[in-house]
């Protein structure tokens, strides 16, 4: 059986803390596949005008594509470099719900975070969405430091 392992990244240095310590986990557990989650805040609560839901789903995908290339991309060809399973998503919604959504659609069996950066999205996660995405994931979640 192989082990998928859900890492949120948040664009920032913490990351590449988040990337090591799955790396170092996938292989010590031998048949593993690594799923690279990058989360877009986004509420769907915010009121718009109509010009401007005319033109939200265009910035979303250029949001998508954006975070696929600066984040997503180098993430996962960095760790098939290296040998492993990989590939990468990215979504706009709630981080904690969003990545916990990720994890149970994609079949993952622990979500891997980091818990501080210079800003973004560990920034966020350390506070409510931590807490949120620990007390409410459908399967473990390791916070790395």
């Amino acid at each position: 059986m192989t082990t998928k392992l859900v890492i949120g990244l948040d664009g920032q240095g913490s990351g590449d803390r988040a990337l090591t310590y799955a790396k170092d986990l996938a292989e010590r557990i031998g048949e593993c596949e690594l799923l690279v989650a990058y989360v877009i805040e986004w509420s769907p609560y915010s009121f718009q005008t109509a010009e401007e839901n005319a033109q939200r789903h265009k910035r979303r995908e250029e949001e998508i594509s954006t975070a696929m290339e600066r984040v997503v991309d180098p993430a996962v060809a960095a760790l098939k470099s290296a040998g492993m399973t990989a590939s990468g998503i990215v979504r706009h919604g709630d981080v904690a719900d969003t990545l916990n959504s990720i994890c149970e659609k994609e079949g993952g069996h622990q979500i891997i975070v980091c818990r501080s950066s210079e800003g973004g999205f560990a920034k966020r996660l350390f506070g409510s969405s931590t807490a949120n995405l620990v007390m409410s994931a459908s399967v473990p979640v390791t916070v790395i430091g």
